[in-house]
């Protein structure tokens, strides 16, 4: 059994997607969902699919509480492997199967993220064919010098260059699955990160205990990038990095990027 936890805020009609979606691949596996659900006007969740969905209204405390919400509840539910994802996205064919391969292999892992075919940043970049190939993730690098988080390969065409199963330095909490090995060696989720950079986080702290990071080009999913937050570059987005990229560089980078990180976040606050 495989436990998907992903949270919603006032995006019902994406979750419900999400869940569709998820319908239309299921083929006997074993999976269950866990719904954090932090919206500011509550809705019903429909939850008449094939498998078990559980939906957890609570307030919005951020999104590494939520991951820990779910953790903590597929733990009571005795289910020790975890696929973190974001519910604005869709699954390709084979999805399920892919991670249920990797889960035999790796004890944290993540995949190939395209921008679902619409919500590329440069909309006027590509030809039409192109679409729903432009990669937003395909492995992370972290910039210790600037402390900026890097998407490998992000804006281009897929042309096939990065089909290598690899590791990696970072995971984006828009797909990332781990096993229990993980939770007991690592902790939960670092909650004082109220949205980004709580992935780059619980990576930084998996690296340091041992684990490898591994990229799995094979595991697809398509994403309608930052719909949450208003879009990729709004007010709330820019907001939340600045305050979270503090944290993380106060707590990781060398000294002297948490200088120029300190008067930078103050000097424009």
């Amino acid at each position: 059994m495989i436990g998907i936890i992903t949270i919603n805020y006032n995006q019902y009609q994406l979750t419900q997607k999400f869940l569709d979606s998820l319908k239309k691949i299921i083929n006997n596996q074993k999976i269950s969902v866990f719904i954090a659900d932090f919206s500011s006007n509550y809705k019903m969740i429909k939850v008449n699919y094939p498998f078990p969905v559980y939906v957890k209204k609570e307030k919005n405390k951020g999104y590494a509480y939520g991951i820990n919400l779910g953790l903590k509840y597929f733990r009571k539910q005795g289910i020790n492997k975890f696929c973190i994802l974001n519910n604005d996205v869709y699954f390709d064919k084979n999805f399920i199967n892919e991670i249920e391969k990797s889960f035999l292999k790796f004890d944290i892992f993540g995949g190939k993220i395209y921008y679902a075919a619409g919500y590329e940043y440069h909309k006027n970049r590509y030809q039409k064919s192109d679409l729903g190939k432009i990669i937003w993730y395909t492995g992370g690098i972290i910039d210790w010098k600037n402390c900026l988080i890097i998407h490998r390969g992000v804006d281009e065409v897929d042309h096939g260059q990065y089909e290598k199963t690899e590791e990696t330095e970072f995971i984006t909490g828009c797909l990332i699955c781990f096993n229990q090995k993980v939770i007991e060696k690592v902790g939960f989720w670092d909650e004082r990160y109220f949205l980004y950079y709580e992935d780059a986080d619980f990576c930084e702290k998996t690296k340091r205990k041992g684990f490898k990071l591994i990229y799995n080009p094979k595991i697809i999913i398509y994403h309608k990038n930052a719909q949450s937050t208003g879009g990729s570059g709004s007010t709330i987005h820019q907001q939340y990095q600045k305050k979270s990229q503090l944290l993380f560089g106060l707590k990781y980078a060398p000294f002297k990027t948490k200088i120029h990180l300190i008067k930078n976040y103050f000097l424009h606050k």
